[in-house]
């Protein structure tokens, strides 16, 4: 295939590939936001709410709000209400924008690095396409995902580019866009890592790989230091955050046998639910202690099976390596070795991480068709045009081989590619429907998933907010009944009978979720209004106080201690 009908025909791919995407994912418009960070992140934040401003660009780059330091992708939410308002479908749009962008920049990206168009494509369409990647585009409040992935594609961009070409302004970019990429989410602190993946393969920049301008694997790290500086700075920085704002755990309830064991699982569960995406949710509770003994050292047991057969196949086949530590490594920061939530796994972690994989499948798939093809002719001879005798050892039968014979294997395997994309295509078209409204996701994410305590509690408060208490409570009831301790439960299912007047009953409640939580200052206000309706006005009183003291200027809190207040008064 000549160079520009090679161009053409990537073109094409590119146009198809978005369309087909944007097929899938266009009901998004007409989809409203959702109760799960859409309203923290966007509908309910001041500072978003009003726009671009200097105060609010400000407050971006200096606000930890929501337990993270992503200022890029604040500004990002904050271009979206300038352009939309608080319109839904624009917000949702722009996300399935990005994510068309991120899938041509990768076909593009992968074509300019191997010379593979078809590989190339596959990777991009498997991207695009795969129901896993649902929530990161779906889901308005994951705009980080998006957009942290685009400016890890267009660093990666720039990367070969230097590679090409080096001098300093070209290392600038790149140095410039990461930065850029770790303010929109710091998912990106393992680009360096793969960046040197690349250097083995495709780029062939390690000495022994043969490539035209090949370096020690110390020198092509050094050169690196200024990437791995600012990934270090990121790290240090979202940790601090984490820490402070209690949302990430320490040893006590997660200890470090947990973790891993949970981290080893996650990466064969990662594996699994690519190969067969069914039953994704919203959220996949924590096993904590309860996984089989059989589950972790099975796991165990196949991670260092297929990284021994990597490693010894990698020499010859290069993609293999870059493919499969490009999945083991850029999973390291979500795996769950430092706990952040209490989720075990979640599907908008693969986002980046299961471009390794796909490059492995890919470049895999492309060998199997170059060696049937191969096979096919070894040892024949043309007696005359359009004649081929079979290799001895074979019976001496005399075929036609025109072109269609030729390329069966190719066809094959394309055909079957053509079916994988458009089977995926349709789960993912169906995987978006459930992001239609709250109720949607959350009776979905607690039907596919035994014992989802978060989603039943998350769909019983979706259905308080319609009015339907009494079903609410049935689903509060049911979130403490798998997690007796869980908070969100015990304050909600407490809110819900202090609707229905039934305050004798909250106030337990309440108390149970406060020796959990002390610090949260919605507990002691939801509580301050409970013991305000049983007549305990004092302790009521103190409540209030607390939630004042630990959110200054909080309105609910302070309307309830000038009740609580004046009922003393006239109680006297």
């Amino acid at each position: 295939m000549s160079l520009s009908r090679q161009k053409k025909t990537a073109l094409w791919i590119c146009l198809c590939t978005a369309l087909l995407t944007f097929a899938v994912y266009g009901q998004v418009k007409d989809h409203p936001f959702i109760d799960f960070d859409d309203y923290e992140y966007i509908t309910e934040n001041p500072h978003v709410r009003s726009g671009l401003s200097i105060d609010n660009i400000v407050w971006a780059f200096t606000s930890y709000h929501s337990n993270n330091w992503h200022p890029i992708t604040w500004i990002s939410h904050m271009v979206d209400i300038q352009i939309f308002g608080l319109n839904p479908a624009g917000h949702h749009l722009v996300n399935v924008c990005f994510h068309i962008l991120n899938t041509i920049l990768l076909l593009l990206l992968l074509r300019r690095m191997t010379g593979d168009l078809w590989p190339s494509a596959f990777v991009a369409a498997l991207f695009a396409l795969h129901p896993l990647h649902v929530e990161s585009v779906a889901w308005a409040a994951e705009r980080k995902d998006v957009l942290s992935t685009f400016f890890w594609l267009l660093t990666t961009w720039m990367y070969v580019r230097y590679t090409e070409t080096p001098d300093w302004k070209r290392y600038g970019l790149v140095i410039l866009i990461f930065a850029l990429g770790l303010m929109a989410k710091q998912m990106l602190v393992t680009l360096p890592f793969v960046l040197l993946l690349l250097d083995y393969w495709p780029l062939g920049r390690i000495a022994g790989r043969g490539g035209q301008k090949q370096a020690p694997v110390s020198r092509l790290i050094v050169e690196k230091i200024p990437l791995f500086a600012l990934a270090l700075s990121a790290a240090i920085i979202v940790f601090v955050v984490q820490q402070q704002s209690g949302v990430l755990y320490s040893l006590t309830p997660f200890p470090f046998q947990i973790r891993l064991e949970n981290a080893l699982v996650s990466y064969v569960g990662y594996m699994g639910m690519m190969l067969w995406p069914v039953n994704l949710a919203v959220f996949y509770p924590h096993p904590l202690d309860s996984l089989a003994l059989w589950k972790v050292l099975g796991a165990a047991g196949l991670l260092i099976a297929i990284s021994a057969a990597v490693i010894w196949k990698g020499r010859r086949h290069p993609y293999l390596i870059t493919g499969w530590f490009w999945y083991l490594g850029t999973l390291v920061p979500v795996i769950g070795l430092v706990q952040v939530g209490v989720q075990a796994m979640a599907d908008r972690y693969t986002y980046i991480p299961l471009i390794g994989l796909f490059i492995m499948i890919a470049w895999g798939g492309s060998d199997v068709v170059s060696s049937l093809s191969r096979q096919q002719f070894i040892g024949t001879k043309r007696d005359q045009p359009g004649d081929v005798v079979l290799p001895p050892g074979r019976p001496e039968k005399t075929q036609k081989a025109g072109k269609a014979e030729l390329f069966v294997p190719s066809r094959i395997i394309f055909g079957l590619g053509v079916a994988v994309l458009l089977i995926l295509s349709f789960l993912t078209w169906k995987q978006v429907a459930y992001w239609r409204d709250n109720v949607t996701l959350y009776t979905h994410a607690a039907r596919v998933v035994p014992d989802n305590y978060w989603a039943s509690n998350n769909l019983g408060a979706a259905l308080a907010s319609r009015g339907q208490i009494d079903a609410a409570v049935t689903w509060f009831a049911e979130s403490l009944k798998i997690m007796p301790y869980y908070p969100g439960a015990n304050q909600n299912m407490a809110a819900a009978l202090y609707k229905q007047g039934r305050y004798e009953e909250a106030e337990p409640l309440l108390a149970k979720a406060l020796k959990l939580q002390p610090r949260n200052p919605d507990l002691h206000v939801t509580l301050g209004a409970v013991l305000l309706k049983m007549g305990k006005n004092a302790e009521a009183a103190a409540h209030f106080q607390e939630a004042i003291n630990l959110r200054p200027g909080d309105g609910n809190a302070a309307a309830g201690l000038r009740e609580a207040s004046t009922d003393n008064i006239y109680k006297r």
